[in-house]
């Protein structure tokens, strides 16, 4: 793939997000729908997808916003929630290294987890910064078209957060992990956060998602460095 000419590469990725993007389709007209429900304006609502494009961390700023949180707690709390992406920074910088200071920006900004799911099992001679850029910015203009639609609709269908789209969350994370779960140590990783996820929701951590995907990961780290499931 790194010498397919950049047209190619780049429909290509565009072509490989668009199930995902489309899963994410509710998930953006939350985002545009709840920002007016707390009382953005259309212009602020949009500008929340356009500049800050957090995906799950920017709806809970939404809902802190609207309940009056702090800023110093909504800007700690959308850091821990997006936190995977430096660990998905450090897996891509072997292959974004080598790329212009403008190039690593740029994918750095368009960096989800879906960008991640369809780009990280790509090596420095297999990784196409056309068919990254493909993927990152056709799903960045995707949410932001559906984001617009939820503001529309948000101003003429009142309630529209109250309709269960933000099912699509799950589903999407659900669709993201299930090729990767391959061997023992991602399977207690995955089954460890989501049993904690469950216990921690139950008990009313407002953490719960934060400390139960960092004991997922640890438990599946220490069943690594100890061999469990590896012949």
């Amino acid at each position: 793939m790194p010498a397919a000419l950049p047209r190619y590469a780049f429909a290509r990725g565009a072509i490989a997000v668009i199930p995902l993007s489309l899963a994410c389709a509710p998930w953006g007209l939350l985002a545009g729908s709840m920002a007016i429900d707390a009382q953005f304006t259309p212009l602020q609502a949009q500008g929340l997808s356009t500049i800050v494009f957090a995906g799950a961390a920017q709806l809970v700023a939404i809902g802190m916003v609207k309940s009056g949180a702090s800023l110093i707690s909504i800007v700690l709390t959308t850091l821990l929630l997006t936190s995977q992406h430096l660990l998905y920074g450090m897996h891509l910088r072997p292959v974004l290294s080598p790329l212009s200071a403008r190039w690593r920006m740029s994918l750095g900004f368009l960096l989800t987890d879906e960008f991640f799911a369809l780009v990280s099992h790509y090596d420095r001679q297999t990784f196409n910064r056309w068919y990254a850029l493909g993927v990152g910015l056709t799903f960045y203009i995707i949410w932001n078209l559906f984001t617009l639609a939820g503001i529309v609709l948000g101003k003429s269908i009142p309630g529209l957060d109250q309709l269960g789209l933000e099912f699509s969350i799950a589903a999407t994370f659900i669709a993201l992990i299930t090729p990767v779960v391959r061997d023992v140590p991602t399977v207690v990783c995955v089954a460890v956060a989501l049993l904690c996820s469950v216990w921690l929701s139950f008990l009313q951590w407002e953490s719960a998602v934060v400390v139960s995907g960092l004991l997922g990961m640890g438990a599946g780290f220490a069943c690594k460095r100890l061999g469990v499931g590896q012949r």
